[in-house]
Order: structure tokens, then sequence, then C-alpha cells
């Protein structure tokens, strides 16, 4: 694994605002950075991340299973007891799930440490699956890189094939916060895919959606039967049309099973189900303890760093602050992540279904990488 700095595509900037783009800088620094980019080897994907991706996966699932069945780990992971029997109707009914994104820890030796797992509401999704390959074709074109280099990125046509292949109804609407810039792009990303596969995909926007004799409905008032919402469950639990969740006639993407994975309270539960494996760091639920060096505290509801506390080794603290404080938090060990030249980089890998279908990486000058951490692209060569 390297870090290899090149040239800039000229006009880039003009090209992303072209294709709907327009998160690339965020107040006038780069979100997107082609500057430079990382370079795999085949193993490193397939043995260090792909199949641990899967794995993990799978892992995780498991540990749905397990808390579905408990009263005492369904309140641990401070989900609304009003909503208890639907999180497991979804469950024991194999809701279908699209999509989501575990991050790691990964230096290109030794096992990838699972950081945490974001499987209602990834974001990065149109940066990996579409302008990160148009960068290496653009690369390959000009000569920046060599002809043979690959990306390990499928995520774009596994996402095609999701949407053909779920049984979803139409028209299917598609929802994110209306003055979200770039949770409306990643919307308008998957919309675009879901088109691509013949759904009748519709925008909404989170605050119009409706409510009549317990059904969600449109602007027009047609019931809307089929949802995907860019919009996390635990602010959907607290909404005022909340208990319209239960008694609406609405498949949901991400199912409401999927509050369980992308609670942090699923890394501890991963770490007492699977104690010692590889790719997991010891985790617990925090019950007031101190956070001691070597240690990262993460609240069961977090995104994009916010909250998030850690102390290194040496003894540094490093913090972020948020609006994520009003629930409980866990204590995970600190896997620092690896430093190129300034930057600390994290790396991303999408699951597409049960199947592993790219990755993405985001470098930031803090330990703890946030929404402005910059995206750089990269490449696979042997």
């Amino acid at each position: 694994m390297k870090r290899i700095n090149c040239s800039p595509r000229p006009g880039w900037q003009q090209f992303a605002q072209s294709v709907g783009f327009n998160f690339h800088t965020f107040d006038g620094e780069p979100y997107w950075d082609e500057t430079a980019y990382y370079q795999f080897r085949l193993q490193q994907i397939e043995q260090d991340l792909e199949q641990p991706t899967e794995d993990l996966h799978q892992m995780a699932l498991a540990v749905v299973d397990d808390v579905v069945q408990s009263e005492q780990l369904l309140q641990q992971l401070a989900i609304p007891e009003a909503y208890w029997q639907a999180v497991r109707d979804s469950w024991h009914s194999a809701q279908p799930h699209l999509y989501g994104r575990m991050d790691f820890s990964y230096d290109g030796t030794g096992p990838a440490k699972l950081l945490e797992l974001n499987y209602d509401t990834p974001t990065s999704l149109f940066e990996t699956g579409f302008f990160q390959w148009v960068w290496l074709e653009d690369q390959l074109m000009r000569g920046e890189i060599p002809q043979h280099a690959d990306q390990f990125n499928s995520l774009q046509d596994k996402l095609q094939q999701a949407f053909a292949e779920l049984a979803l109804p139409q028209p299917f609407y598609f929802s994110s916060v209306a003055d979200s810039i770039e949770d409306k792009g990643t919307v308008d990303y998957l919309m675009d895919i879901a088109l691509q596969s013949g759904l009748d995909a519709r925008y909404i926007a989170i605050e119009q959606l409706g409510e009549a004799d317990g059904q969600l409905v449109d602007l027009d008032g047609y019931a809307i039967e089929g949802l995907f919402k860019l919009y996390p469950w635990e602010f959907m639990l607290q909404e005022d049309f909340a208990s319209t969740i239960i008694s609406s006639k609405t498949q949901w993407l991400e199912p409401l099973w999927k509050s369980i994975i992308s609670n942090k309270g699923i890394l501890p539960l991963l770490w007492q189900k699977f104690p010692n494996h590889p790719n997991l760091l010891p985790a617990m639920f925090e019950q007031g303890q101190a956070l001691k060096p070597g240690w990262v505290k993460k609240p069961l509801f977090s995104r994009e760093g916010a909250n998030i506390e850690l102390i290194t080794p040496q003894g540094k603290t490093v913090k972020e602050t948020g609006p994520y404080d009003d629930s409980g938090y866990i204590l995970q060990a600190l896997q620092p992540l690896p430093k190129f030249v300034d930057s600390y980089s994290l790396i991303g890998s999408w699951v597409v279904g049960d199947s592993a279908a790219g990755i993405c990486i985001r470098e930031d000058n803090s330990l703890i990488t946030k929404d402005s951490s910059r995206f750089l692209p990269h490449i696979i060569l042997d």
C-alpha cells in the first residue's frame, strides 16, 4: 500500500460540476483530492479487505439475530421500546437490505481492523462508484498511471443489479433532508442507478413526507409503498410521524433491523460473540469508567467523527465536538490510522447485498476522520 503523488486532470472541477458533484470542495478546501492516489497489490485487496468485509458482514448479521431476541440488548442499544417488535418483524420477515460501508484501519500489512459499521446512511457513494472510476479511466488514457492498473470498484454495477433483483414496489421513492447538498447528491446518484435498472424512482424530501390514516403519503396524497431514506433511523424514530412507521404499509430501504448494525453498540457485541477475531478490536459498553490511553470513546449514535474522543498510548487527547451527546457510549481499543506523509488514512469498504463491492479512502490531518476529510482515489497494481 503506497501513496503516490500525481497530476490532477485539467478541468476536473468543471467536469465534477457538470455531473452533479457539487460538494467536491467544502468551504474552499478540497474534499475530492486527486493530487495523489493509493496503490494496492491484488493480494492486499482480496485477502486483507474483500474477504474480511464479507466475513464481518455475516458476523454482524449473526449479532442482529441475537439482539432481536433480547430485550436487554435492544435496551442497551437505546432503541425505543415502542419499536422493538417492528425491529423484530423487519428481521424475521427478511426485509431486504441494499448497502453499507465498514471502516478499517489498515496500512497494507496485517489484518485490517474494523473501526465501525455505517449500515444505515453511508455516504461517499457517488465519489466511490462513479467519480473514482472515471478518474481511473481518464488517468489511464492520459498515461498518468500504468496501463494495467485496475481498481477495486464494482459498486455501481452491484447497486444496479440489486435494484433490478429486489422486488420493490413502484413507484419507489428516494428521500433525504432537503438542504443537504451531499445527501441530495448521494440520493440523486442512487435514483439514477435505480432508473437505469427499470425502477420508477421518484424523489421526496424528508420534510415533505405526509401521513393519512396511518399511511405515509407523498405531496399528492398517494401512498408511499416503498422508500429509501438517507436519514438515520434514530432520527426517524424521534420525528412527529414516527408512529406512522409502524402502521404504514411501506417497504423501507434500509430496513428497520439496520438500526442494530448502524449502532456503535454492535462493536462490543461483535467482540463478545467473536472474541479475539483478527479483524476486530476489543470493545465494551461505557459504564462510567474513565477513558484510558490507548482507547476511543464513541457515542452509540454518531456520524462523521462527531463526539468521538481518544487518548493515544502516549497520552495525547484528540476529540471532536458534535450533537451526538444524548445517548450512551462504547469504548474501543485504539488502532491508530496509518500515516502517509502528513495525513492519516482510513479505508471504507462497501457492501451491496451480502457482497463486498469496492473501497474508498479518506484522509485527514487528525486521527479522527470527519465529514471534511479528503477523498482520494486508488488503484490496484501488481
